[in-house]
């Protein structure tokens, strides 16, 4: 008997193991793991994975697969391993490290259909089938007498093709081609017989006896100039004929795109390219940091090094953390590999991200850019992952599973024997740590490639502005600047840390400030809709006119928004242009690179925006940047916020002076003093690494300690308390002396969509069997995760401690 080992899916830790299901005969030889298949679980049909085939099981009678939904595994066999990989890696259950590996269209309902591909003769059975169709319903070859084996010698010879169709909206495109379906001498005797008033139809026609094969329907009528009723009188007289041809969807028009060479590496450049390259040749898995100045050409080092992979028939993977980065990165990568590249990000709609990973699926590319969950693209022939702007925490997936990128193409490469290679100005302190003693090999950039000096920073103290009188957000020094810039026709980046209008409102008698009444955190007020919001789980109310406590009118509006600050300026500089990017502004499909190409050819002198504007984006006209609020993460409860100011604060200051204009950055500030503003203004990363490294050390945080975050859960306050006490003393009895716990404490925010939050922090050296302790923890709550509806969220590498 063949068995399948499937996955099921119902997320549930309960069932998190494989079932045994017979494989029919009709899919025995169809059937490979990998491959999605409904089975029937208890009374209902369900989707799981088939992760093992063997010809044996422990049960003695099994329920046999129902349906086969792929005949091309969705997953290949190391994703498999790493699916297992991560699953126990991020405690989090196995159908959930498998979904998150695939394009939302693999996950949903679906109805599917065969297409033929080609106008070559198909099997008897097969043609007999489809009676002339292009696309079938697959029901209908379920009813026939044929069996998979049929279908898949057609899918495996490239004839025709399984199509998922999605809540009956179809995840293809198609396009209509017109053709003559008579000979040029029957056309000829055609047009002598259409009437002179005829004219369109008369073009067309004659336009086909001068080029006599098959067009694009939309391209023969702008040709002509004509609609497609002209085309179907010529259908009905049985002189042309259409069919439907699918092709990709192309969200970034790739004929537009120059192509470019690689351009002549600088000593330093080519210093750092050389460990790539040997451990590319060697096919050896190293992981390689590329520390460099902003503008030190990491990216034509990437570029050159994809160039020796693809030689060598191979694939690679690039990711960038933000989708405002990726138009730029993907222009630099088509540009260089063409129509070689598929692109993966969440700004895509659905229909557009199905089209390129089936490109990938299909091997018809062998360039994958994408943001973080590119790094499961079903390659099977990796030569490198890159990681650029490693530093980001975007890699850091904040859901289950809860994986880091960083961490996801180290495995690949160890597995599979090639180079990871790791970008940024500004790297994180466990990467620099790591190659400070030898664990990854470091390459170092310290200058631009125009050799053009980095743009002085200026540290400005807020707090003598206000001293001085200066009451608005912006510093004379800043003002001056700005109307400086603008009078010589450059232009300008600001930067500030929020979105909305401002931070919270509050009552100037009493003190109350308006909050959530689902989370404990205070309404951001944003004026266009004169709402109050909650950033954490979307409540929103008017504002109100009086205090709901005092009932005074002295209600004040505190802290500083984007759209406050771009209210500001064009009231102090009317004549500014401002172009305002924060997540309000870049919502709807495309207007990322919308705005950033209105700011590229100069239609605004300002670009004004959150943290998704400090990095990676290349203005030549760009010869000013303001920090507004330098200080407005370090007072976050977060180990990090030092480091983050510091990488946010250097990146965004890479962006001035970047071409033959010189730079300048202007950085504002309440605490100038402080050694992640003070150093970042002199681009120092040796001094603040150390600094840094000192401070972490002292209080026991990485890279020196590991950290494990436990979060609980309910929406009774007594109840989570007391699971959390329990949780961490049956802990403490597992663990290491060495190892310490601290909590249980409220979250940073104690209460987020009506549940009570509290958490405690793990602190370890060596504990190897962690994850197993946890696990069996967690097990002894399974009644109240079960009846009472508690959860616990473990997080084994915390980014966020909110």
């Amino acid at each position: 008997m063949n068995v399948a080992k499937v996955i099921v899916d119902v997320p549930s830790f309960a069932i998190d193991q494989t079932f045994d299901y017979e494989i029919p005969d009709r899919f025995t030889h169809v059937l490979t793991p990998g491959m999605r298949v409904i089975v029937p679980f208890g009374p209902r049909k369900i989707m799981g994975f088939v992760v093992e085939i063997t010809d044996t099981s422990s049960f003695n009678k099994l329920k046999p697969i129902e349906e086969v939904l792929d005949l091309v595994p969705v997953l290949t066999k190391e994703l498999l391993d790493l699916g297992k990989w991560l699953a126990h890696r991020t405690l989090s259950l196995s159908i959930v490290a498998l979904q998150v590996m695939l394009p939302q269209v693999l996950k949903s309902k679906y109805k599917k259909e065969i297409n033929r591909l080609s106008g070559e003769v198909l099997s008897d059975e097969l043609e007999d089938l489809f009676q002339g169709r292009d696309v079938i319903p697959f029901e209908e070859f379920e009813a026939s007498a044929l069996n998979y084996q049929h279908l898949k010698k057609a899918v495996d010879a490239g004839e025709v093709q399984i199509d998922y169709i999605v809540k009956s909206k179809i995840t293809k495109k198609f396009e209509t081609f017109v053709y003559p379906k008579k000979e040029i001498h029957l056309l000829e005797e055609a047009l002598h017989d259409l009437s002179q008033s005829a004219r369109k139809q008369r073009a067309i026609i004659e336009f086909f006896i001068e080029n006599p094969q098959e067009i694009k329907q939309k391209s023969l009528l702008q040709t002509i100039g004509t609609t497609t009723s002209t085309v179907k009188a010529l259908i009905d007289k049985g002189l042309l004929d259409t069919y439907q041809k699918e092709t990709y969807r192309n969200p970034y028009n790739d004929d537009a795109i120059e192509r470019t060479d690689p351009l002549p590496l600088k000593p330093e450049q080519q210093q750092a390219i050389e460990p790539i390259l040997a451990s590319i040749e060697n096919n050896e898995h190293e992981v390689i940091l590329v520390h460099g100045v902003t503008g030190s050409g990491k990216t034509e080092i990437y570029l050159q090094a994809i160039q020796e992979v693809i030689k060598k028939g191979k694939e690679a993977i690039v990711l960038v953390p933000e989708i405002s980065l990726t138009p730029q990165m993907v222009k630099r990568f088509k540009g260089r590999f063409g129509r070689n590249v598929a692109v993966m990000h969440s700004a895509l709609s659905a229909g557009e991200k199905f089209d390129e990973w089936r490109k990938i699926q299909r091997k018809e590319v062998q360039v994958v850019v994408g943001a973080r969950s590119a790094i499961f693209s079903p390659f099977e022939n990796l030569g490198i992952i890159i990681i650029d702007e490693e530093h980001e925490t975007s890699y850091k997936q904040e859901d289950q599973p809860r994986y880091h990128a960083r961490d996801v193409a180290i495995k690949r490469g160890k597995d599979q024997n090639f180079p990871v290679v790791l970008g940024s100005a500004t790297p994180t302190l466990e990467s620099y740590a790591r190659a400070a003693k030898g664990v990854y090999k470091l390459a170092t950039l310290t200058k631009r490639t125009n050799d053009k000096p980095l743009p002085e920073v200026i540290t400005v103290d807020m707090r003598r502005e206000l001293h001085a009188g200066n009451r608005t957000m912006f510093s004379r020094l800043l003002m001056e600047k700005i109307r400086d810039c603008i009078a010589k026709g450059e232009q300008i980046v600001l930067l500030l840390n929020r979105r909305g209008y401002s931070t919270f409102i509050m009552c100037r008698d009493c003190g109350h400030v308006k909050e959530c009444p689902h989370c404990d955190i205070a309404l951001t007020y944003h004026k266009n809709s004169h709402l109050l919001k909650c950033h954490y789980c979307s409540y929103e109310e008017e504002v109100p006119n009086v205090c709901p406590e005092c009932s005074s009118d002295l209600i004040r509006y505190f802290g500083t928004g984007t759209q406050r600050v771009e209210e500001s300026l064009t009231q102090l500089i009317p004549e500014a242009r401002v172009i305002r990017m924060d997540v309000d502004t870049t919502r709807r499909k495309g207007a990322h690179e919308k705005l950033l190409r209105e700011f590229s050819e100069h239609k605004a002198d300002i670009l004004l925006g959150t943290q998704m504007i400090a990095k990676g984006l290349d203005f030549e006209n760009v010869t000013l940047v303001g920090v507004l609020t330098a200080d407005s993460m370090l007072h976050l409860p977060d180990f990090r916020s030092s480091e983050k100011t510091f990488q946010l604060l250097t990146q965004v200051s890479g962006r001035a002076g970047r071409h033959d204009l010189p730079g300048e950055v202007i950085v504002q500030t309440y605490t100038p003093d402080h050694y992640s503003i003070e150093l970042a203004s002199k681009y120092n990363f040796e001094d603040f690494y150390k600094k840094e490294m000192a401070m972490r050390r002292a209080f026991r945080y990485p890279p020196y300690y590991y950290l494990a975050l436990i979060t609980i859960t309910h929406e009774n306050h007594v109840q989570v308390v007391q699971a959390t006490q329990q949780f961490v003393q049956q802990l403490l009895m597992k663990v290491d002396p060495e190892t310490i716990i601290l909590g249980p404490t409220p979250s940073p925010i104690p209460r987020i969509k009506d549940r009570y939050r509290y958490q405690c922090m793990i602190k370890y050296k060596h504990e190897p069997k962690l994850r197993t302790f946890i696990q069996e923890v967690t097990n002894n709550f399974k009644e109240q995760i079960q009846k009472h509806d508690l959860q616990i969220i473990v997080d084994m590498q915390p980014y966020q401690m909110m």
